[in-house]
């Protein structure tokens, strides 16, 4: 067990540092320093985030109450949406997995600025096996050909989406799964992303302006037909806007935009809301959502399939695509669980989407989501989801377990 506790000096003119002051959040964290699911992977190393009143929000992407004792705080919100969130200076980028914040700027993400975000792609080597020097990584898969989803999406894939981002390169993008809520039946607002799509790793903080949109483009029309669509079509379930975002603290602390660091606990969770106020869940709202599967073991699985918008060049984000493959081992750092590699084409904008298998129900399950490849696209790997990955999901699930 280690505790992370990390000050910052001085006192930011944004709401970020303003609002994680007044609540004098501290993280903290378990870390399971393992090897394998069963052995060392045995204690959940999720942060724990600060205490939510649980009162009803008056604000998207907000704590439910601003401090009293912060009277600039509201003129700290205000600069924050007329543009202090572009200030990604070290001593002004929340870093700490409890100091998440993500205030809702109207009219944000408009189809431009849609357009104009890029994958959020993490790459490795091509000859990953050598560079992480493992004896136990299997053989590089086959390539397996990316094929389209049929649409609507709604009906032929899990209820997947976009998951956009504001970085310190600009505007990007990956995909997102709506999955279950064991404490909301029914009724879950959660989705199922890789940490990357949310959080800088070693090298930054959390990401900004966070948002969902289930079903992106159901009916899977060309980029051109996409950008003269009404909201309607490309949006058809509306924009939810992230009310906080959980991942792992082995990703905050090792996670690399290259060379695969941090990708063996590359999953986060997003608790979302809907921007028109419609009162509705997210799975009411889409009618559909996935269990989540933190026991599943490539040995034992003999097909799974990888969704997701890649946006990279041979694509162009527009549309879901999919790969169906055996999945084999890949590890990266021996001290963690190998993640799951399968062959496939999809390129970056895919990451953070699902990897789904038959459940024991007959149900699609998502037993991890994709976190990196190599340039040019022939295969990607995404984490094992054991206790660590679950100790993300049910640290955020019990956050919002009375609300």
């Amino acid at each position: 067990m280690s505790r992370t506790s990390r000050s910052r000096h001085g006192r930011p003119a944004v709401v970020f540092a303003a609002l994680a002051a007044a609540l004098a959040v501290t993280a903290t964290a378990c870390d399971s320093g393992g090897g394998d699911d069963k052995k060392n992977d045995a204690k959940p190393a999720a942060s724990t985030p600060a205490k939510d009143s649980g009162k009803k929000q008056d604000q998207l992407g907000i704590p439910d109450k601003l401090p009293k004792d912060l009277p600039t705080s509201l003129k700290d919100l205000d600069e924050w949406r007329g543009g202090a969130w572009k200030n990604w200076k070290k001593d002004q980028w929340v870093r700490d997995a409890a100091d998440f914040i993500n205030p809702y700027i109207k009219g944000h993400w408009n189809p431009g600025r849609m357009k104009k975000a890029e994958d959020n792609e993490k790459q490795v080597p091509k000859n990953v096996k050598s560079t992480s020097g493992s004896a136990a990584t299997a053989p590089e898969p086959t390539a397996v050909r990316a094929k389209g989803v049929r649409t609507p999406y709604t009906r032929n894939a899990a209820p997947a989406g976009k998951v956009f981002m504001e970085t310190p390169d600009g505007p990007m993008v990956c995909s997102g799964t709506v999955v279950k809520d064991p404490r909301h039946p029914g009724r879950s607002n959660l989705v199922a992303t890789a940490g990357h799509c949310v959080h800088s790793g070693k090298s930054g903080g959390w990401l900004r302006n966070i948002s969902f949109i289930p079903a992106y483009n159901n009916r899977g029309l060309s980029a051109a037909a996409v950008s003269n669509a009404r909201p309607e079509q490309v949006a058809p379930y509306g924009q939810w806007w992230v009310k906080w975002a959980q991942t792992s603290d082995y990703w905050i602390q090792k996670g690399a935009k290259s060379g695969g660091g941090g990708s063996q606990q590359d999953f986060a969770v997003l608790r979302v809301e809907p921007v028109n106020k419609s009162g509705k869940s997210l799975e009411e709202t889409v009618g559909n959502a996935v269990k989540v599967n933190f026991h599943a073991s490539s040995s034992r699985i003999r097909g799974v399939s990888s969704y997701g918008y890649p946006a990279a060049p041979p694509f162009d984000g527009s549309k879901m695509y999919s790969c169906t493959d055996r999945p084999s081992d890949l590890t990266i750092d021996p001290q963690q669980p190998a993640l799951h590699r399968v062959g496939c084409t999809m390129t970056g904008g895919a990451s953070g989407g699902a990897w789904l298998v038959k459940g024991s129900a007959g149900k699609p399950e998502l037993i991890s989501v994709n976190s990196i490849g190599p340039h040019p696209a022939t295969w990607l790997a995404g984490p094992r989801l054991g206790a660590t990955a679950k100790g993300v999901f049910d640290t955020i699930s019990k956050k919002y377990g009375g609300s």
